[in-house]
């Protein structure tokens, strides 16, 4: 393990990593009062598990114990974790205690006997707020907006009490809401189903933590900035050799930095079959109000509903020609999933719906949110293995430069008019060994890089009516 000077893409700084028990039993740690063991020379492997589905970080590591250290520190699972991970030029991942935020150990497995006088073992940890989400419950009554309820439950110190950063997108709906006994993070899944982003149409949010703090955003905030111009890369990507000789190349270190070793599409939006099931192109939303007795039906739309938002790029990922002899495109079966929900104003004296604006648009808002759910996990999922790189995090925009298959030997080549282009990182798994800091990388998109040329107006085969 790397300790001072970076010599080569995957190398890394990481000085230390110390356990702390519950006695703060061994040698002091940097001169100071705080004491712990440092058992970096024991860690085989070291990961780091970021993802926008889920609201804490994690971790584990794979530590060869020759020292007895489960029973002579001891380890119970109620441990603290410091360290300080970076890479060339980029942030740190501080996990201190003078100024970052330590992880928490909460389990020990894969114990075995690896050979005489040596063990193997598995620690797993994960950030403060994912054991506070579990021994804490909400039972309390909000109002005003979605964003201001998640910051108090976030901030308050009865649920997660964080001291972390926390990133915001403000939130149009507001509403008085009653939690009944959730767990925190499960009520603020119940708010993102509800938010609805300030100055969009955009419905439904993402609450998750990377190693840079907590965010609760829309997928349309991670696409563009508030005056909807695209958000810049933060880094460009490339499948290309990364031991090269090549003159022209002025920094090899930042040359392999964007060259990716190995990638494989997980997912793809042409499961056509999949996303129509889901509501994805085709969605009717029955609505029972409870208040007058009265119902409504609302008819998603995706072809007619795709440009009212913003998304990686602006390009639908399939076209609306004719898919049948009815001569329907593939967004004109309303009835591909239908969904009845109960919806009433008047709850809590306030003339407004589930979501907390007038409850007729109720139907179209759930049509909308699920579409747009089902086209980030649904859609177009890239994983790629990279060099480690500190400063990437959950949410970040990426670039991902991939040579068409006709156009591979040829230098010039364009780029492939689907799979390229913009993506944004849904996973993280940061990965250092002994040897060097890797990155595995899940990306997705909503779009294709080239839009589609418009099809026939008729489904072809059919012959004209006389």
């Amino acid at each position: 393990m790397a300790d001072e000077n970076i010599e080569f893409a995957g190398d890394f700084n990481l000085p230390s990593i110390v356990l702390h028990n519950y006695k703060n039993k061994g040698r002091p740690v940097d001169g100071g009062n705080k004491r712990g063991v440092d058992i970096k020379h024991m860690v085989q492997e070291f990961n780091i598990f970021e993802s926008m589905f889920s609201g804490a970080i994690t971790g584990s590591m794979v530590l060869a114990d020759s020292t007895n250290l489960i029973g002579n520190l001891p380890i119970q699972g109620t441990e603290r974790l410091t360290f300080k991970l970076s890479t060339k030029g980029m942030p740190v991942i501080d996990c201190s205690d003078e100024t970052g935020h330590p992880m928490h150990i909460y389990k020990l497995s894969d114990k075995q006997q690896a050979k005489d006088g040596m063990q193997i073992y598995v620690l797993h940890f994960c950030s403060r707020e994912f054991l506070r989400n579990l021994r804490t419950k909400v039972s309390k009554a909000f109002s005003g907006t979605l964003d201001q309820m998640v910051n108090s439950i976030m901030t308050d110190k009865e649920f997660i009490d964080t001291r972390k950063d926390l990133f915001f997108q403000k939130t149009r709906n507001q509403d008085k809401i009653v939690i009944p006994n959730k767990r925190p993070f499960s009520a603020i899944s119940m708010l993102c189903k509800r938010a609805m982003a300030d100055n969009s149409k955009h419905v439904g949010y993402y609450f998750y933590e990377t190693t840079k703090g907590f965010h609760f955003r829309s997928w349309e905030s991670l696409c563009v900035r508030d005056n909807k111009e695209p958000r810049k890369p933060v880094q460009t990507f490339r499948y290309m050799p990364m031991n090269i000789e090549d003159p022209d190349v002025d920094d090899k270190i930042v040359h392999d930095y964007t060259s990716v070793e190995d990638y494989k599409f997980v997912n793809n939006f042409h499961d056509v079959a999949a996303n129509t099931a889901l509501g994805t192109y085709g969605h009717r939303v029955i609505t029972h109000n409870i208040y007058n007795k009265s119902y409504r039906e609302d008819d998603f739309h995706y072809h007619n509903e795709y440009n009212k938002t913003s998304h990686t790029e602006q390009n639908v990922p399939i076209v609306d020609t004719p898919v049948d002899y009815d001569d329907n495109g593939i967004s004109d079966y309303a009835e591909s999933r239908v969904t009845v929900q109960p919806t009433s104003q008047f709850v809590h004296n306030e003339d407004t719906g589930a979501f907390g604006i007038d409850v007729e648009l109720d139907g179209k808002s759930e049509g909308l949110r699920e579409s747009l759910v089902n086209q980030t996990i649904a859609g177009t999922r890239l994983q790629m293995t990279v060099k480690g790189q500190s400063i990437l995090e959950v949410g970040d925009v990426i670039h991902f430069d991939l040579i068409s298959v006709e156009n591979r030997t040829n230098s010039a080549g364009a780029p492939d008019p689907q799979y390229s282009g913009r993506y944004i990182i849904t996973k993280i798994r940061h990965r250092v060994t002994k040897d060097d800091y890797k990155m595995v990388l899940e990306c997705a998109k909503d779009s294709v890089a080239k839009a589609y040329s418009n099809g026939p107006d008729r489904f072809p085969g059919k012959q004209p009516q006389p």
